[in-house]
Formats: C-alpha cells, structure tokens, sequence
C-alpha cells in the first residue's frame, strides 16, 4: 500500500466536517467526473470513512490506495479504475 500523504492526487475531496454519508456521496460524485486513473483523496473527520471507503472501492473496482491520519481528519486515497 502506498503512503496516502506522498501520492499526489489528481482531485482533493474536503468532506471534513461532514457526517456518514456525506464523505462517501463526496468522493462517489468526483469518482463520476473523474477520468479513469486519476487519483482522488477524500479528507474526512468522519471516523467511518476509515472503514466505508474502502469497502466501496472493493465492491464498485476502483483502487483504494491508502489512508493517513493527518492531525484530526484522515486523508483517504482513492484512484479511479473504469
């Protein structure tokens, strides 16, 4: 797994302060304008995105990269795979 905080992201998601689902629907929304390869990173305070994310990137077959707790909020990495 790739260290989220040196993979560079094509688009940054800031969900902080949203609650479950909103870091989801965020990241769904710019995984749906996104190019297939591109990276995205969600930045979320919302401990579940730690768990749901990549749990959705298992189920819809896109990539998931990685996460890092930076401060109080997770930087999670997504790259889009079709």
């Amino acid at each position: 797994m790739t260290d989220p905080k040196v993979t560079v992201a094509t688009v940054e998601v800031d969900a902080r302060g949203a609650y479950c689902p909103g870091p989801m629907m965020e990241l769904i929304r710019a995984i749906r304008s996104a190019k297939v390869g591109e990276v995205i990173a969600v930045l979320s305070t919302d401990s579940g995105s730690r768990r749901d994310i990549p749990r959705w990137c298992e189920k819809a077959g896109h990539e998931f990269i990685g996460v890092d707790r930076i401060g109080d909020y997770d930087r999670i990495v997504v790259k889009k795979v079709h």
